[in-house]
């Protein structure tokens, strides 16, 4: 039988390996275009939809008055509190240090949107919102909020003064003058139940009447009120109601939807990665702190909430350095 010369048979053996690396990097080339083409975005996809490709400073709205949560001191010209840590985690993994970021006040009926005020008193569009803002579903429907998901759970609660008879429920405050802030979701119930509803911008001016008498009570998210409970040791005291919805706080990123999946990708990898405890972190030192003062209401739940997965493309290579 006739032998092909060696030289026609290594030329056959390159020619089909040629062949077969060809076919190998057509099937490779088909397969990167249905997973980049029609599979989900990437890390990077989503921050140019969310418009934070070349963006230099980050506008978040906070509260300025809530002790604990979020609060401002003129002496240091700095802010602290639960929510402010939260900011600043959610801020670093988008990109962003701590000098990129400009914290601005927001009052409680501005949340929806998103208009906080300028150092000048001009007011602002922010980039986010993170301002113990319950989510609800008339807040996303008729207010057209766009909700991360939620980073803290809470409950309604009550401060009384130090004197005052335990309350067990909103009924037992029936006929008396109790504060809240006229968009709390807490407002409503306490005003089923028969009470003398006193409305005011601020929880902190809400303590303010409590503490002068002239009201008996006043009603917020107990975060909110344990701050005010642990400054003012001996004067107030906390009651827990045992109210049946709890309260999720979240992040409100407006109509940019990019952006609130950039930013629960910030929450899920908080919650799933066991050497990161900067949500740990927060609650230790600005919630924990205040739960012996408020006893016998809890706080807040101490663990991060449930976040579901992202539907992100994340190779090796796309994960965020996290600033510092």
């Amino acid at each position: 039988m006739d032998q092909k010369p060696a030289g026609t048979r290594l030329w056959t053996g390159v020619v089909r390996l040629a062949a077969v690396v060809v076919l190998l990097a057509a099937v490779v080339a088909v397969g990167y275009a249905v997973v980049v083409r029609a599979g989900p975005p990437s890390v990077e996809e989503l921050r140019e939809r969310a418009g934070l490709i070349g963006k230099q400073e980050l506008l978040i709205g906070v509260h300025d008055d809530n002790p604990g949560v979020s609060l401002f001191d003129p002496a240091t010209d700095d802010f602290s509190g639960f929510d402010i840590e939260i900011a600043y985690m959610v801020a670093a993994d988008l990109g962003f240090r701590r000098s990129e970021v400009q914290l601005l006040p927001i009052e409680s009926e501005d949340r929806g949107k998103m208009q906080a005020r300028a150092g000048d008193g001009r007011f602002v569009i922010v980039d986010l919102v993170v301002a113990s803002y319950s989510i609800t579903r008339e807040r996303e429907e008729s207010d057209g909020v766009t909700f991360s998901a939620p980073y803290l759970l809470t409950d309604q609660s009550v401060v009384t003064r130090s004197d005052h008879p335990r309350v067990n429920t909103y009924a037992d405050l029936r006929g008396e003058k109790v504060c809240s802030i006229s968009t709390s979701t807490s407002e409503g119930p306490a005003k089923d139940a028969g009470v003398q509803p006193v409305i005011r911008l601020r929880t902190g001016e809400c303590i303010g009447d409590l503490l002068a008498g002239r009201v008996e009570a006043v009603t917020q998210d107990a975060a909110l009120l344990a701050g005010f409970v642990k400054q003012h040791s001996g004067r107030l005291k906390m009651h827990d109601i045992g109210q049946d919805n709890q309260e999720r706080w979240g992040i409100n990123t407006g109509d940019n939807t990019a952006l609130r999946d950039l930013v629960n990708l910030s929450l899920y990898d908080s919650l799933h990665d066991p050497a990161d405890q900067r949500w740990e972190d927060a609650f230790d030192e600005h919630l924990r702190s205040a739960q012996p003062a408020s006893l016998p209401q809890p706080v807040a739940v101490d663990r991060q909430p449930d976040v579901r997965r992202v539907d992100v493309r994340r190779w090796p290579w796309e994960w965020p350095a996290r600033a510092s």
